[in-house]
């Protein structure tokens, strides 16, 4: 996999729980926008942020040719683009009222270099960068080569409690979130067009392996109930399971890790949330 799909994407959890329609090539471009973003400073809506043809063909695995095309087409489409909103970043507090803004305010397109410039909207910069808490983090390369626009979006929204692995969703938001309004009415439809696909995509393409069941009240459905967790830990496991020692994790992180590394007086799940928080910090 090339570096590009190596590069981190650093969110605000609000900003993945915010309600926005794009396709999979707006989100790709948002995300390979993202993914140069510094995280550990404050940036203004001043920077500009360079996505190339090359880049993109090497995110998506597309043949060069025509791939400018489809990236100034995404860039053009995006700068209309609005996300809504509900929580400041770090803050973890509800706001009384729903912030709406762009993704972008300015597209520059450079035909003869193969690349089109971007700079992010002012409201929207606070939610990706200086970010102290609440917060989202995984590589570009476990969404790059999706192809449903709901498969990043639910990945996201997995990956955000990997620590739990188990989420339940409940239909009436997620309808909100991914901006589906009318469509696909029936539990039936919703989960042929929007969960099936988007569970195939993160079980093909990304570091995570996925499955779900629904909740019903009476006789409705309300919810779909996510179970999930790293393919490599899933591996691990099952390759123990013949001898009947199957490794244990808490939060992601080995048992025998968590006992090598901890510090005096430090429990289980402290050692594992410092552990992790860790990696993170040094990928």
């Amino acid at each position: 996999m090339a570096d590009v799909c190596k590069q981190l994407i650093v969110k605000s959890n609000p900003l993945i729980e915010a309600k926005y329609d794009l396709t999979v090539n707006e989100q790709r471009l948002v995300l390979a926008t993202i993914s140069q973003v510094r995280r550990d400073s404050q940036v203004t809506d001043q920077y500009t942020y360079s996505v190339t043809a090359s880049t993109w063909s090497e995110m998506t695995g597309a043949n060069i040719n025509g791939v400018y095309e489809e990236l100034a087409a995404a860039a053009h489409r995006l700068l209309d683009r609005k996300v809504v909103l509900y929580e400041e970043p770090n803050s973890g507090q509800r706001k009384p009222v729903k912030l709406v803004t762009h993704w972008v305010q300015s597209v520059r397109y450079i035909q003869e270099e193969g690349r089109v410039e971007l700079r992010f909207a002012k409201d929207i910069l606070p939610y990706l960068t200086a970010l102290r808490r609440n917060f989202t983090m995984y590589r570009l390369e476990n969404v790059s080569c999706m192809r449903s626009r709901y498969g990043i979006r639910l990945y996201e929204k997995l990956v955000q409690w990997d620590s739990v692995g188990s989420r339940t969703i409940s239909i009436s938001w997620l309808r909100e979130i991914f901006c589906l309004e009318d469509r696909y009415p029936l539990v039936a439809d919703l989960k042929k067009r929007v969960i099936n696909p988007a569970v195939k995509d993160i079980n093909e393409h990304s570091d995570l392996w996925v499955e779900y069941d629904q909740k019903k009240i009476g006789r409705k459905v309300t919810d779909f109930v996510f179970r999930f967790g790293y393919k490599q830990e899933k591996a691990v496991t099952n390759s123990h399971s013949k001898q009947k020692t199957p490794t244990k994790y808490i939060h992601g992180v080995s048992v025998a890790e968590i006992e090598r590394l901890a510090k005096p007086g430090e429990s289980y799940e402290d050692a594992a949330h410092r552990i992790k928080a860790q990696r993170r910090s040094n990928a």
